[in-house]
């Protein structure tokens, strides 16, 4: 019988466990797809994957600074950092929009959802437009993206650490932070996908009745599919030497 070593067990299941924080992340993000960039839906006006990988990526280069100038740097740093990251890009997107939805485009924030803005109470039906899907990102969008870009690079900085721990001491250290990096980054597009996929469209956050209707089956999904990127992970380790 062959023994399992639980510390790459551990590093799997963590590895399945931060996908699974990205593929969440996704559900908050208010993507609108080619609609929004109309200001014909709510939402940021590109795609689920597009919004994930920028914020991620934004996240996994604050994560990876933070792994690689802070010597006292542990796991809750490091997600921390990347947490950090992956916040500031994706409200500066979505205020770099809102500022061009107001001013450039001339419309009023809502959401065609709810009825109220969760967070601010405001009515939303009034304020659409006829023919569209709701316009801008209201109070609760922005909200419920930053969350989710939260979520996002707290995963991405748990996969690059897991990673990093994996493969310092069997390659140099410049080439372990570029293969972490580049297998982070696949996790993520991953992780990006399968939402995609269950989102099927648009959506505009956790306010959205779709989230509630897709994001357990493709939480389930996620965290299979990154349990097999975590195995990959640790194999690829077994053909690495100094």
């Amino acid at each position: 019988m062959v023994a399992i070593d639980p510390a790459l067990l551990t590093n799997i299941l963590l590895i399945g466990l931060s996908g699974t924080l990205i593929c969440l992340a996704v559900h908050f993000i208010p993507v609108g797809g080619a609609p929004a960039a109309m200001a014909q839906a709510t939402g940021i006006g590109t795609g689920t994957v597009e919004l994930a990988a920028g914020s991620g990526l934004v996240g996994l280069i604050t994560a990876s600074y933070m792994y690689a100038y802070e010597p006292l740097a542990n796991i809750p740093l490091v997600m921390a950092a990347g947490a950090m990251g992956s916040m500031v890009m994706l409200a500066s997107t979505m205020f770099a929009g809102s500022l061009i939805y107001a001013y450039g485009v001339a419309v009023p924030f809502a959401s065609a959802q709810v009825k109220k803005d969760p967070i601010t109470g405001d009515r939303q039906d009034t304020y659409i437009s006829k023919g569209t899907q709701g316009q801008g990102l209201p109070t609760i969008c922005f909200v419920s993206g930053v969350v989710g870009a939260a979520l996002g690079g707290a995963g991405g900085g748990l996969i690059y650490f897991v990673l990093m721990d994996l493969y310092k001491p069997l390659i140099a250290l410049t080439s372990a932070f570029a293969v972490a990096g580049v297998f982070t980054m696949g996790v993520m597009y991953v992780n990006s996908v399968i939402p995609s996929y269950g989102v099927g469209g648009t959506i505009e956050g956790v306010h959205d009745p779709k989230f509630r209707r897709v994001v357990g089956k493709d939480v389930i999904t996620s965290f299979f599919v990154s349990i097999l990127c975590g195995l990959l992970a640790v194999l690829i380790a077994g053909g690495m030497s100094i």
